[in-house]
């Protein structure tokens, strides 16, 4: 496709997730070749951004996951060169790999989260006073990693206090949530709509990094058994929290139900997986579209 011109396909980098965008990145020039795109991988860990420039590429195809990648970085590096790159901007980018920020700015437009705390390293905390605040049971997480790194849950002093020095590992903040009981679903988004949402059921005690990438057990269902109102509220939700963060292009938005059965949005990843047995393509081929069609149009968006 000569509308397109040269396209790098930027993969690997140098963040935790660096393998599993590589496995992204194949993906994507492969089907983006099939497609008729003239497009090149580049992997920015082994080539300076500035040879975009020289080699003549224009238009970027941006799959790095991660910091780096998806964290506002890499979109204003390519800002700055000129290329039009697929995704959100600097802004969104910057927001949603930050957890804590995320969930401010949810809240502040009114969208419902889980009860949460940050704990930032070096901060004196009571770890049993703040079990008892979020119910007992909780999820820690380092405030800017994906792919469930650094992710654990703890239902006594001892476990919490492991599971925020594994979080501060990877990061200065660490966000503790109140447990959500499930079921987990994920919603991706292409342009301004909300494709069909997938639901996430695992063996593990969460959707962490061995059900997402290793384990032979985990489920994915599409559709996601949701009745055709709970489908549509959960499908608008997603979109109200993908353009709170000013997000473009495409993403996704993960949610977890309360006890109650009440959604509550977890977090947004601009930048999400996109190997052919990704969240994002799997959600697209139940709205019709094949994995090529949809980097096609994910590379059409692109952003300026």
């Amino acid at each position: 496709m000569s509308e397109f011109g040269k396209v790098a396909v930027l993969m690997g980098g140098d963040s935790a997730e660096r393998e599993v965008s590589l496995r992204s990145g194949h993906a994507v020039t492969k089907a983006l070749r099939e497609a008729g795109v003239d497009a090149h991988p580049f992997d920015p860990a082994h080539n300076p951004l500035a040879e975009l420039k020289e080699q003549g590429f224009q238009r970027a195809f941006n799959v790095l996951h991660g910091r780096g990648g998806e964290d506002g970085t890499i979109q204003g590096a390519l800002h700055y060169l000129g290329i039009p790159y697929t995704g959100s901007g600097v802004l969104a980018c910057a927001l949603a790999m930050d957890k804590v920020k995320t969930k401010q700015i949810w809240q502040a437009a009114g969208l419902p989260v889980a009860t949460s705390r940050v704990i930032r390293k070096g901060q004196a905390y009571d770890a049993k006073h703040l079990l008892e605040e979020l119910g007992g049971k909780v999820m820690v997480k380092p405030a800017q990693e994906g792919s469930s790194i650094g992710m654990s849950s703890a239902a006594d002093a001892a476990g919490l206090n492991k599971a925020i020095a594994l979080a501060h590992e990877f990061d200065a903040e660490a966000l503790v949530e109140s447990w959500l009981a499930g079921p987990e679903y994920t919603v991706a988004i292409l342009g301004d709509q909300a494709l069909p949402a997938i639901r996430l059921q695992t063996t593990h005690e969460f959707y962490d990094y061995d059900a997402k990438y290793q384990a032979n057990d985990t489920q994915y269902h599409c559709p996601a058994g949701l009745s055709d109102l709970e489908e549509m509220a959960l499908r608008q939700l997603a979109e109200e929290a993908f353009a709170c963060l000013s997000g473009k292009g495409w993403g996704r938005i993960d949610v977890m139900c309360d006890k109650f059965g009440n959604f509550r949005l977890l977090e947004a990843n601009m930048v999400p997986g996109m190997t052919e047995k990704s969240l994002v393509p799997m959600a697209a081929k139940a709205a019709g579209m094949s994995f090529a069609e949809l980097v096609v149009e994910i590379l059409r968006r692109c952003e300026s």
